[in-house]
């Protein structure tokens, strides 16, 4: 470091904080200054975007953006634990509780605070913010002596609130002071919707509610007393009703202040000190203060340049403002907002409106009084459309002849924009404001592959939300510069997933071992990897159907595959016996809640109509299954990716509505396809009526009931990025079902990529769901009877894991904790629970 280097100080180490260091390092300013960081709380820059997963499994380490070493390795001091309690301009110096510190430039990046509602028992115990990990440890803790929660504030945060107290078990309320759920990205129509799929959740949506106090409750410890004299009691109150900047620094030290508050800034980011600087929630520029991370980085972005400008030199960079649009996934539930969603910014706007109340979707699309442009848009239920609207909002594109085609279902799903329709100005990762320009320069400038551009742009590397977008993107441009793009599975094969399955297939391959002495990279280490390990045991069991637990293939499965049970955070297992069609006897119920309570299990009702027993020892785990063996259960393969659960409603059996046996054929189809490994899990439903009780729409392979048949559907999910099934096809006796499934399901094994769901597989498949048709109905490659015989040897093959597993010594032994001791793991430890056990 450079002995005249000045002396930077950046207050806050939040995600813009942090993401301002970053910066810095990559432009060499520590040759420049001497950079100390404070942070007032005790962890390290850490994932706010991602915060509720902290009740999910993640820890602080997990979410944090560095590694403890990070900042001293690249020289940076780090002082954590330790708040700025003012600022002396004149001294330039800063003032903490540990003395005073000397600074030439000093950046301001404190963030904000959450709005508590001023009202009489707010600060009673029990009434908490949504904000920290240290928080959220708090609501952790509280929920432990309550059973009722309620979140105030219906935004963006108050909804990933609300999912974290539905997540601690807590019976969960929302209270809203505007009329609908999330005002300042949904209408009236799309507020409706949202609230009608959040109740559906479990959640109470309570709107137009001011609460006036919060008292002393009767049959819960908060009595929340509103406007109109109404009331609520609760166990927990967690105030998530928006956010005010933390400004206080600022105040104090004489800085210009906005009216409402917020440091005012300039477009290079710095304040009326030109010494002071300031990012992210805490800055006000053009009277607008930004709350998502994205306008927080680019200011960061536009801060680092700023220190480091030459007196002598323009500033190339400068802070233009940011676009608000947003996609997000709150309780599971699809929302994005678009430039002027509401459509009251624009004079003139037209407005096209679709509503789908059976599949409860909404979109949205607000364009300019001629027609040319897209100005807005919003959608509630289904995000597949955000993309393609965002590129036509974001780069001006000249909109189709009929814009309402942009919102419109149709059999090819969600529009889409090809990579090479799209302008260099297209933001592909609006987290780093990465646009396609800048990654063509990047692989103009030597990158070879995803990876590559990656590293240089940081695409990618936020909410991640813009990764297919951006494989796609780098794909083409390789491309189209005539460079042969390696999609090779990984360093150990030089072919895809495809290309092993056909060797494997065609030479009849058996082994790892074989296949990649015969087929491998012979300069790359023989034994594998994690990528092309865990693929080829796939392969091979959906071409053979062998035991996964043969020695053989036991090198090549994950822990989950090894232990034929789902490792859960405490070490222990969770065992889930199969349920066919979600049809079980009382005596089978009988059984499960003995084994369950004879082995101390955890038992939970699945969504996809199963019963899991979580808790399990692994020395335990051949016991139970002996156990549920001889009562007639067998594996549910909740630990594989093969077929999962085939969901049914009581269809023509019990309801009146019912117009065929759906249990009946539930139970069929998972009986038939139980034993069938894929490139990731496969789901079905199968509903008795259109009124579609089973979800039937929402899965891999969907059956719903005519009065003529069935209609077949296919490759929906649901998940981190929900999809609806397509209508494949319509009024099908029960033996042409099952033919199609057979060539649909061997289609996809054969021709996916690893990991691959068949909703990703069916928007990357050349031609789409109108080749799929040709291939599995109309057997245009007349391949069709050799896929319905592979899938009737997987059948015919089949056998139970569990049974396989406990009939062989040398399996059994490796269900113990210690190689050389039989004693159960020390370190699981359990307490108890609403009358369960669960981890410590």
């Amino acid at each position: 470091m450079n002995s005249d280097a000045q002396r930077l100080i950046i207050i806050g180490n939040g995600m813009v904080g942090h993401h301002l260091v970053e910066q810095l390092i990559e432009r060499g300013a520590t040759e420049r200054y001497a950079i100390t960081v404070f942070g007032e709380e005790r962890h390290r820059a850490y994932d706010r975007v991602h915060l509720s997963e902290y009740f999910s499994g993640c820890d602080a380490d997990s979410l944090a953006l560095s590694d403890v070493d990070w900042y001293t390795a690249n020289g940076i001091e780090l002082r954590l634990s330790e708040s700025v309690t003012a600022i002396n301009r004149d001294a330039g110096e800063v003032v903490t509780a540990n003395g005073r510190t000397p600074y030439d430039r000093l950046v301001l990046a404190t963030g904000s605070y959450p709005f508590v509602p001023p009202m009489p028992g707010s600060d009673r115990p029990g009434c908490l913010v949504y904000r920290t990990l240290d928080d959220l440890d708090a609501i952790r803790t509280a929920a432990e002596h309550a059973s009722t929660g309620v979140v105030v504030g219906g935004g963006l945060l108050g909804l990933e609130a609300a999912n974290a107290l539905r997540g601690l078990n807590l019976e969960t309320a929302v209270v809203e002071f505007a009329p609908r759920l999330m005002p300042m990205q949904v209408d009236s129509e799309g507020g409706e919707l949202l609230r009608e799929k959040i109740e559906a959740l479990g959640v109470q949506v309570h709107t137009d509610r001011a609460t006036q106090r919060i008292e002393d409750g009767v049959d819960a410890t908060h009595r929340m007393v509103f406007q109109d004299d109404k009331i609520l009691e609760t166990d927990l109150i967690v105030f998530s009703a928006g956010i005010r900047p933390r400004d206080e620094l600022a105040r104090d030290s004489a800085l210009e202040m906005g009216e409402r508050g917020g440091v005012v800034i300039d477009d290079r980011c710095l304040t009326s000190d030109p010494a002071i600087l300031a990012i992210g929630e805490v800055a006000l520029w053009n009277n607008s203060i930004f709350g998502l991370v994205a306008p927080g980085y680019q200011m960061a972005k536009v801060a680092a340049a700023t220190l480091l400008a030459s007196p002598d030199q323009p500033q190339g960079e400068s802070f233009r403002g940011a676009d608000m649009s947003t996609k997000l996934k709150l309780l599971g539930v699809d929302v994005g907002a678009i430039g002027d969603a509401h459509g009251d910014r624009t004079p003139g706007a037209r407005v096209f409106r679709y509503l789908d109340q059976l599949k409860q979707q909404y979109r949205k699309l607000v364009v300019s009084g001629d027609g040319r442009r897209l100005v807005g848009a919003m959608l509630v239920g289904d995000n597949g459309y955000y993309d393609t609207l965002l590129q036509y909002y974001s780069n001006g594109l000249d909109l189709p002849e009929d814009p309402a085609s942009l919102i419109l279902p149709s059999s090819e799903g969600a529009p889409t924009l090809g990579p090479d329709a799209l302008p260099d100005t297209a933001t592909i990762c609006s987290c780093h404001n990465v646009n396609k320009g800048d990654i063509c320069a990047t692989l103009d400038g030597g990158a070879v592959d995803l990876g590559a551009v990656k590293g240089e742009t940081k695409a990618s590397t936020g909410c991640g939300g813009c990764a297919a977008l951006l494989k796609s993107v780098v794909e083409h441009e390789l491309e189209s510069r005539g460079v042969e793009v390696d999609r090779s599975i990984c360093e150990h094969f030089a072919h895809t997933r495809q290309g092993l399955y056909d060797i494997v297939r065609v030479e009849g391959i058996k082994t790892f071992s074989e296949l990649i002495e015969k087929h491998g990279n012979p300069e790359t280490h023989r034994l594998g990897c994690d990528i092309c390990k865990p693929a080829v045991a796939s392969i091979l069991a959906s071409c053979f159907n062998e035991p996964i637990t043969d020695a053989a293939h036991i090198p090549l499965q994950d822990t989950n595959d090894t232990f034929l049970a789902n490792m859960q955070k405490n070490g222990t297992y969770s065992v889930v016996p199969r349920v066919p069609g979600g049809e079980i006897t009382p005596d089978k119920l009988v059984v499960l809640g003995r084994v369950a309570e004879t082995y101390g299990l955890y038992t939970k009702v699945t969504g996809g109509q199963r019963i899991d027993l979580f808790g399990a020892r692994l020395e335990d785990l051949p016991d139970i299954w002996s156990e549920l063996l001889d009562a007639g259960f067998e594996t549910g393969h909740a630990y594989a990716k093969s077929l999962r659960t085939v969901k049914s409603c009581v269809g023509s059996t019990w309801c009146r509505y019912g117009v065929q046996d759906s249990v009946g054929m539930a139970i069929q189809l998972e009986h038939r396809y139980k034993g069938l490994r894929s490139p990731h899990k496969l789901k079905f439903g199968v509903s008795g009526c259109t009124r579609e009780c089973a979800e039937a729409q929402g899965k891999d392979i969907g059956v719903i009931a005519t009065e003529h048949g069935w209609n077949l559907y296919v490759c929906g999910n649901g998940g981190m990025r929900p999809r609806h099934a397509e209508l494949f096809a319509t009024d099908l006796d029960d033996e042409r079902l099952v033919q199609l499934i057979d060539r649909f399901l061997m289609f996809y094994v054969r021709t996916a990529d690893r990991l691959q769901r068949t909703s990703v597989w069916r928007e990357n498949l050349e031609g789409g769901l109108a080749y799929l048709k040709e291939v599995v109905i109309d057997d245009s490659l007349g391949i069709g009877e050799e896929l319905e015989r592979q899938m009737q040897t997987v059948v015919d093959t089949y056998q139970c894991e569990w049974a396989n597993a406990i009939d062989d010594p040398e399996k059994l032994k490796r269900f113990r904790s210690f190689v050389n001791d039989s004693r159960p793991d020390p370190d699981i430890i359990v307490t108890e629970e609403r009358g369960q056990l669960r981890p410590a």
